[in-house]
């Protein structure tokens, strides 16, 4: 078996190897800190097995040319990044990493939360100049606000056992109810458009798919409180940035916008940018519109960092190896892309 490894950093590897060991799996393996995409892929086209983080982009042309491709493993809960349909269609099987990072991710959102409401973007930035006035900047409580959570699934689950031991209100949103949180937290599902309407705090926990492509955008977004906080560590085109800055220049968003993960995000993470010449003009535009939302005191953008800690990492690439080993050993892997 060729099994490659994209967009791999050094100490990865060194885990990877070790896992690999002690599950026994042996071949031909190769590690690239590169990822994967239509510009590079006849150096890999023989591999039996690859690896890939979601910037790689294994698209049907990529396939294509993998002519010896069995199973592609994302190291991500997302799997936007595949050309998942094709991919079906050719009989090579789609692994992804669920349930790695739940609390992680939730944990994050909530320093996110945190940060906004106690302001800390313009406080640790006036105190690193030695201004140490409190003019600006008293914050809120959580106590009793309203959080809003759309999509409840492992993350939006453990984000609302957070909210209930802040003692939050807790709202959500997903096509299916989850009776656990609402026994245990008192969670009340409602309609999307109620609940944007009555949170204090709207955090999104949803995969990227067509039929979530700017669930929040420029018409809804005009139904929230002009004081709410939006929180996104999904994936960033279920938000639509347009939106976002169009509300912020209006004054609304008062509360604050934290943005782990948005569109054309690749453009501004400096490794990635610097490595492509290809950067089509709408991503461009909406780089820039991201860009004027960093210099905002309530606003924070972080490099889609939600999911990394050693702890989530470290489970992501084990889960990964554990996918490759059950496709060797069983014919298919275990979480199966659809």
């Amino acid at each position: 078996m060729r099994i490659y490894f994209f967009g791999i950093e050094d100490w990865e590897k060194l885990h990877i190897e070790r896992k690999l060991r002690e599950v026994g799996i042996e071949g031909d393996i190769k590690f690239t800190k590169e990822p994967l995409n239509i510009n590079n892929v006849d150096l890999y086209k023989d591999a039996d097995i690859i690896s890939v983080f979601i910037y790689s982009k294994v698209t049907k042309e990529v396939i294509d040319k993998m002519e010896n491709l069995k199973l592609i493993v994302t190291r991500s809960a997302g799997y936007d990044h595949i050309d998942v349909s094709y991919a079906t269609e050719k009989g090579i099987y789609v692994a992804y990493v669920p349930g790695y990072g739940n609390n992680t991710v939730a944990e994050y959102t909530f320093a996110l939360i945190l940060a906004l409401s106690r302001k800390f973007k313009p406080m640790i930035d006036r105190t690193a100049r030695g201004i140490f006035s409190r003019e600006g900047l008293m914050g809120i409580d959580l106590l009793d606000k309203t959080i809003g959570i759309i999509g409840t699934g492992r993350i939006g689950c453990y984000v609302a056992r957070l909210a209930h031991g802040f003692g939050m209100k807790i709202l959500a949103y997903d096509r299916t109810k989850k009776e656990e949180i609402i026994e245990k937290y008192g969670v009340e599902y409602v309609g999307l458009e109620e609940l944007l309407m009555r949170s204090d705090i709207v955090t999104i926990h949803l995969p990227y798919t067509k039929s979530t492509h700017y669930l929040i955008n420029r018409f809804n977004i005009k139904l929230m409180k002009l004081n709410a906080m939006l929180i996104n560590t999904s994936r960033g085109a279920v938000v639509e940035i347009d939106a976002v800055v169009e509300a912020l220049k209006e004054g609304r968003l008062a509360g604050g916008v934290a943005l782990d993960t948005f569109e054309a995000e690749e453009v501004l993470i400096e490794e990635e940018f610097l490595r492509r010449d290809d950067i089509p003009a709408v991503k461009l535009k909406k780089a820039m519109e991201a860009y004027y939302v960093l210099h905002e005191d309530n606003v924070i953008v972080s490099p889609h960092l939600a999911y990394y800690t050693k702890d989530a990492s470290e489970r992501i690439l084990d889960i990964a190896v554990d996918e490759i080993k059950h496709f060797i050993r069983e014919g298919k892997p275990v979480n199966i892309a659809q």
